[in-house]
């Protein structure tokens, strides 16, 4: 039988890209690869690459308060120009989007620029209407965060995707959740000037970690004035006037700005065709798969 590619890979992240990239500049196949969003996946558009550039600018306030203890003589700073940052880090994200893009061209990769799923063992049907035939299909479309069950919190939260793409600054910001990418995130806003509260329903902060540790950095975050409560959790939100206003599960009520939720990621493959096509997913929806991690 012939088909359209050797390999057809559903997803334009790291893994997606690096695959594509060898099978087809190392190996000769010929090789498809659809991505609906942007080329980079999470880690470049959405997680690790605008992460680390806001940590990098949130740090700066404290610097310069050590700067000046140390005979250095700068003012202090008072306020955090979001929008040129923003612009900055765009820019940045443009950047790296286009050495990928580059990457899969100098590889003879086929790039279709929109959503593709899974509509046999050997077919994949594009978003705007196509089909392609594929030896093989690679999932490569990474993981999403993960909302509560909580009235209201698709419309009105935010997550770990859209954080990094506000329209200004929050001054009040509510972190629900007590991994690190709620930690990090409570950190960097602290940093850039916003009062940060964060809600964790467990007992401590960066459950799995080293207990020791875990202790020290909730106290660290503390003393530099991020509030944080644990066994705590959203029982009710609603927009407002002046905010978000928020009802927790111990009787606190508090308004914010923004409410970002960071709890939890699961395998991006919904919607994908994946179950229809005969592939076995597990309980959160990830690809069951072998020790040569096929299906």
């Amino acid at each position: 039988m012939d088909f359209d590619y050797d390999l057809f890979v559903i997803g334009g992240g790291s893994g997606g890209v690096r695959a594509a990239r060898v099978a087809a500049g190392e190996c000769g196949a010929k090789v498809g690869l659809a991505e609906e969003s942007r080329m980079g996946g999470t880690c470049v558009i959405r997680g690790c690459v605008p992460k680390k550039l806001m940590v990098f600018a949130s740090e700066f306030r404290q610097a310069v308060h050590e700067a000046n203890e140390y005979g250095w003589q700068f003012p202090e700073p008072d306020s955090f120009d979001w929008p040129r940052f923003r612009a900055r880090l765009e820019g940045e994200l443009d950047r790296l989007e286009g050495v990928y893009r580059n990457l899969l061209d100098g590889s003879k990769v086929e790039v279709h620029d929109t959503r593709a799923t899974v509509a046999d063992p050997h077919t994949v049907a594009l978003g705007d209407g196509r089909t392609v035939t594929a030896r093989h299909i690679l999932i490569a479309t990474g993981g999403w965060p993960e909302l509560p069950p909580l009235q209201g919190a698709a419309g009105i939260g935010i997550t770990s995707n859209e954080v990094f793409h506000l329209d200004e600054l929050p001054k009040r910001l509510l972190i629900v959740g007590g991994g690190y990418i709620a930690c990090e995130m409570a950190c960097i806003f602290n940093g850039l000037g916003t009062q940060v509260t964060q809600y964790y329903r467990g007992a401590q902060i960066l459950r799995g970690f080293d207990g020791e540790a875990r202790g020290h950095i909730a106290e660290h975050m503390e003393r530099h004035g991020i509030d944080i409560h644990t066994g705590t959790n959203v029982l009710d939100m609603k927009r407002t006037e002046s905010g978000i206003r928020v009802k927790s599960t111990t009787g606190r009520e508090e308004t914010f700005d923004q409410v970002l939720f960071a709890t939890g990621r699961r395998p991006n493959t919904a919607g994908m065709g994946l179950e229809e096509a005969g592939v076995t997913l597990g309980r959160r929806g990830e690809v069951v798969v072998d020790a040569y991690s096929q299906t």
